[in-house]
């Protein structure tokens, strides 16, 4: 499954693409690079009083973001990821630190979640995917068959680098959490090489801010709304932040399924709400959003209120909204239309430009 078509339950998070805008204060040297990876764009910022040690600490980074792509993308057949999907099924197989990494990781989720996350759940999103693509409903056989291969409780790890599945047709796809994990890893380099204030943004959908900006207090990201009334916005300081949304329904096909699935049922879920998520990681708030999309308001506030530097808004279409921890963290204001996607403040990233 590609990176960012068809995402599961575990992996779904809608894009939302960054604007680059102009910014008020020109005086500090910055770098401004993309990359393609992980069936998206990924885009770093970064200020620094060395034009030198910034581009080649963003090139370090973007450069860490492709080569986890090839060891956890489930689109590419000679990626990690997809020979243990080959391979692991009552067979213990070694796979990259990375990789073990985030799918333990990915089973803390589901059990912190009660299976609500989980990156088993392959199986049903290909046949969704295929409905997507203008293909039959599933059958209710098809369904049950696909969904008798999930389960996280049948991930074995054996520490410290051997995965094993106890189960003959189980895939883990790592779309819901993967992302995140990359943002970590650029994030980690970039200081690494001294850089203190940065912008990591993964196809607007996950974003990480590091220090502040130039004369700025933090950087300041506008997140989705879909009713257009409450403008939300956070500003970020050593902190992530990341938007799940279920996909809409076709305008050609009518009640087509959309691209998140829930694990329990294996059918699509019926939701009205987005979601945005803070956590001091990208790979929690990259969990978490699609978590707590999939939970609900009620279900998921009660989970942000055992967490500890999470804080969680949903929106409706019709302007409903409910905040979940620190509510200091995420502003809401009234007022008029304000731009649908998540976006960075217009004052606090550079133009773009070239390197």
């Amino acid at each position: 499954m590609h990176w960012n078509r068809f995402l599961l339950a575990a992996s779904l998070i809608l894009p939302v693409f960054l604007r680059v805008p102009e910014a008020c204060s020109q005086s500090t040297p910055f770098v401004h690079k993309k990359r393609y990876a992980m069936g998206t764009v990924f885009e770093i910022v970064a200020y620094s009083a060395s034009i030198g040690r910034a581009s080649s600490a963003v090139d370090q980074a973007l450069d860490e973001v492709v080569r986890l792509d090839s060891v956890m993308s489930n689109f590419k057949p000679e990626s990690d990821l997809s020979q243990m999907n080959r391979e692991a099924h009552f067979h213990a197989v070694r796979v990259p630190a990375d990789m073990y990494k985030v799918i333990e990781t990915s089973l803390a989720y589901s059990r912190l979640s009660e299976g609500e996350f989980d990156v088993s759940v392959g199986p049903v999103v290909d046949l969704w995917k295929a409905a997507l693509a203008g293909g039959p409903t599933p059958t209710a056989a098809e369904l049950a068959q696909a969904h008798s291969c999930v389960g996280y409780q049948r991930i074995e790890l054996i520490a410290p680098d051997q995965i094993e599945f106890h189960s003959d047709c189980m895939r883990i796809d790592l779309g819901s959490i993967g992302k995140g994990y990359a943002v970590d890893r650029a994030v980690a380099i970039l200081r690494s090489n001294g850089i203190e204030r940065a912008y990591i943004d993964a196809g607007g959908s996950t974003i990480y801010g590091m220090g502040t900006p130039p004369d700025h207090d933090g950087w300041l990201v506008h997140l989705r709304d879909p009713s257009n009334r409450l403008a939300p916005h956070v500003r970020l300081i050593d902190s992530s932040i990341s938007t799940s949304e279920q996909t809409a329904a076709s305008t050609l096909t009518g009640d087509a399924p959309g691209h998140i699935v829930v694990p329990g049922s294996g059918k699509p879920l019926r939701t009205r709400y987005a979601v945005s998520v803070t956590a001091k990681s990208a790979t929690a708030s990259d969990a978490l959003s699609t978590t707590l999309l999939l939970l609900g308001p009620e279900k998921g506030a009660a989970l942000v209120s055992r967490l500890k530097d999470v804080t969680a808004i949903w929106i409706s279409a019709d302007g409903q909204k409910t905040i979940a921890g620190p509510e200091t963290t995420i502003a809401v204001r009234e007022s008029a239309a304000q731009a649908a996607g998540t976006s960075a403040d217009q004052a606090a990233l550079p133009k773009e430009k070239k390197n």
